[in-house]
């Protein structure tokens, strides 16, 4: 088992069940995609182009899914966190029924095509 997937199934619940469905979201709507880890946490990648990594914090009671090109992300901004980052944004959940797939499909839809954009925008 790699580290990615150790990651995951060794959260307690309701962290564990909500990573899972998340990392299945990403795996029917990304293809290409691979899991690595990465920063001890699990990341998403098409080819060598980040997508999202998955953060469990316990602390915050929630799972992030966040986005590396987030500055060129057009939908669903008003889901997005991006508490104490500067570019990065995210989608975060505190239970399994918060996740609404159609949100994170889109957004993960959108990401993906703009994979070969730079982290950041030039203004």
């Amino acid at each position: 088992m790699n580290p990615a997937e150790e990651y995951i199934l060794n959260q307690p619940e309701p962290y564990r069940s909500m990573l899972l469905h998340v990392k299945a979201v990403i795996e029917s709507v990304i293809p290409d995609v691979a899991m690595k880890y990465k920063w001890r946490i699990p990341c998403f990648y098409a080819g060598k182009k980040p997508i999202c990594y998955l953060n469990a914090s316990h602390k915050g009671s929630f799972v992030d899914v966040a986005f590396w090109n987030s500055a060129h992300l057009t939908k669903h901004l008003e889901h997005m966190y991006t508490e104490k980052r500067k570019v990065v944004k995210s989608l975060r959940y505190s239970s399994l029924e918060a996740i609404d797939d159609g949100i994170l499909s889109e957004v993960l839809q959108e990401a993906y095509s703009r994979k070969d954009d730079s982290f950041y925008t030039k203004n």
